[in-house]
């Protein structure tokens, strides 16, 4: 039996060492499921309930293994649920790689079912977008697609006609010019050398610095080592951009934790007070939160040479992958005798850290939030995999879980798309099905894509969902005071039972209403034999106070206060006792 275009697709891909295809299934994929079902010993196709939740789940996979993320969908509306979860692929940096179908090749154009042209859609979120012709162009487009992802880690877009993923690979469409086998599934990592006079003075300006801070992203996930080998030399306090989260650990005496409005007032502190600043491996776009230009000397360490300079003027650029970098650059450091900056960012966090504590143990009614993530992050294993969605509970996530030894994490980074949590979480329980993966979750985004409980339950994936329940879009509500000062509008939410939609899936259901109950309930959800849902109920009017709070965020807070917001007195009564607390 001849092959078809959709076998050839199909091993191609598996050439490629492509394991795992997240989607769901269609009539204008039919002849390349064809093609994965007898291939399935081989490649393996996980089922999601939503489209969205495949390209979610192939770029968590992307980030937690760094490899290529595979996402497949029918045409029309198929391929366009995939959008979201591309962008965010995107925007974060990750190889992913969408494979569509279309209509019929001859009824393009001509208002036939499904006549969507997903390459014409596709054109901005995919660097490589291309409809695949017949046989003898198949093998070509998967080899530029797959090296164009991986090379500039960003997406790539497959399209092929239902009725041409049927034809065979006799069907004599190959021209002249196109020599069989000339394509080769080869990719050639790029190794960017530094020039030693560069090198020289990126390190000069780090030896004459007497205030020198880091901050890291996610190109130093690979270079824990060496960036706690510049710290020391440098006696720099290390922030993290969110995506770096596990970069170093929380721990680390060199380690501020977060910036920006979700981080730490010791991360703050650092950049706002240093005299050289080390940013590497992040465009963390809150330029707000860096130095002010010209008051620090900047050496910038990026793998893209064109972020270099993007969000703070560099004195320095050093275009490469960090790990390669920072061992180039590390034997040209002096290490400093004065230590007292990174001792006053040391005295610093030690107060924040008693801080976050006191609010992590606090035995409110209602259940303050911060307590579920506090009890959680003492339970994790040591090679825990989190994700997290975006929301105030980025801020809980970011705050409270503590990465250590092996822990990975990640969520939506510059999309900041809710509904990603759960779907990565899928991505990463594929990828590592040994370990312990744990999403931490907003009642708003886990709605977004609820149907993937049930994914979660088909494959037997042991992943437990922490729900932070407060029946309200608390982000949006505190921008909307805070940010525009005026009152909360539009961000209610219907409660829903979380609990009992996982238990109706077939999934462990859990629930905690009270501060005293969370540790011992956690723990039970956490050893339950398969995947859980955890639902904490908590306060609604606990606000995600940044780290330092700003003058024009006071005052718009008062004006929206002022202006009639409903839940004014509980929120006034818990700001204060956050304030008190934090005084203590």
């Amino acid at each position: 039996m001849s092959k078809t275009v959709a076998d050839l697709l199909v091993e191609r891909l598996i050439s490629w060492d492509v394991e795992v295809i997240f989607g769901f299934p269609g009539d204008g994929v039919n002849g390349i499921f064809g093609a994965l079902r007898r291939q399935q010993d081989k490649i393996r196709f996980i089922q999601v309930r939503h489209e969205e939740a495949a390209a979610f789940a192939a770029c968590g996979y992307a980030k937690f293994t760094g490899k290529l993320g595979v996402c497949i969908a029918t045409s029309g509306p198929g391929g366009i649920h995939l959008l979201n979860g591309l962008y965010d692929a995107k925007c974060d940096g990750q190889p992913v790689l969408a494979i569509t179908g279309h209509t019929f090749h001859d009824l393009i154009g001509t208002h036939y079912q499904q006549d969507v042209d997903l390459d014409k859609v596709f054109m901005d979120v995919a660097a490589y977008n291309q409809r695949v012709m017949g046989p003898g162009h198949v093998v070509n487009v998967v080899d530029e697609a797959i090296k164009t992802s991986l090379a500039r880690r960003t997406v790539s877009h497959i399209l092929i006609p239902k009725d041409i993923q049927d034809w065979p690979e006799s069907k004599n469409t190959r021209s002249s010019a196109n020599i069989p086998d000339h394509s080769s599934d080869l990719f050639a990592w790029s190794r960017q050398a530094q020039t030693t006079a560069a090198l020289q003075e990126a390190a000069d300006i780090i030896n004459q610095g007497t205030k020198v801070a880091m901050l890291v992203g996610r190109g130093c996930l690979n270079a824990r080592a060496e960036v706690l080998e510049l710290a020391e030399l440098a006696a720099a306090p290390v922030a993290k951009a969110l995506l770096g989260k596990a970069a170093i650990p929380d721990r680390s005496p060199y380690c501020t934790g977060g910036i920006g409005l979700l981080g730490t007032a010791p991360s703050q502190d650092a950049l706002q007070e240093c005299d050289t600043f080390i940013m590497a491996g992040t465009s963390f776009p809150y330029m707000e939160f860096l130095p002010k230009p010209g008051k620090a000397k900047c050496v910038q360490i990026d793998i893209d040479p064109t972020r270099i300079g993007l969000r703070h003027p560099a004195d320095v650029g050093l275009a490469g992958d960090c790990r390669s970098v920072l061992r180039a650059l590390i034997p040209l450091i002096q290490r400093k005798e004065d230590r007292s900056f990174l001792e006053k960012s040391q005295k610093r966090m030690e107060v924040w850290n008693k801080l976050m504590a006191e609010r992590g143990t606090r035995t409110d009614t209602p259940m303050k939030p911060q307590v579920v993530t506090y009890e959680l992050n003492n339970l994790l294993d040591s090679d825990a995999i989190i994700t997290s969605d975006s929301g105030t509970i980025a801020t809980w996530t970011a705050r409270y879980i503590e990465m250590r030894d092996e822990m990975k994490f990640s969520l939506s980074g510059l999309l900041a798309t809710m509904a990603n949590g759960l779907p990565y979480a899928i991505g990463a329980s594929i990828a590592y099905p040994g370990r312990q993966v744990v999403a931490i979750v907003g009642d708003g985004g886990l709605t977004m894509l609820m149907g993937e409980i049930a994914t979660l339950v088909k494959y037997n994936l042991p992943v437990k969902v922490v729900v932070i329940k407060n029946n309200v879009l608390g982000e949006i509500k505190w921008e909307q005071i805070v940010m525009e000062a005026e009152p909360e509008y539009g961000v209610e939410l219907q409660p829903i039972d979380f609990a009992s939609v996982a238990r109706a899936c077939g999934a462990g259901g859990f629930t905690i209403e009270r501060a005293e109950d969370a540790r011992n309930t956690l723990r039970q959800a956490l050893a339950h034999p398969g995947p859980a849902i955890i639902e904490a109920v908590v306060d609604p009017n606990e606000p995600p106070l940044p780290g330092n709070i700003s003058g024009e965020q006071t005052l718009h807070f008062a004006e929206a206060l002022a202006k009639g917001e409903k839940d004014r007195w509980k929120i006034v009564k818990t700001v204060l006792e956050d304030k008190v607390r934090e005084n203590i």
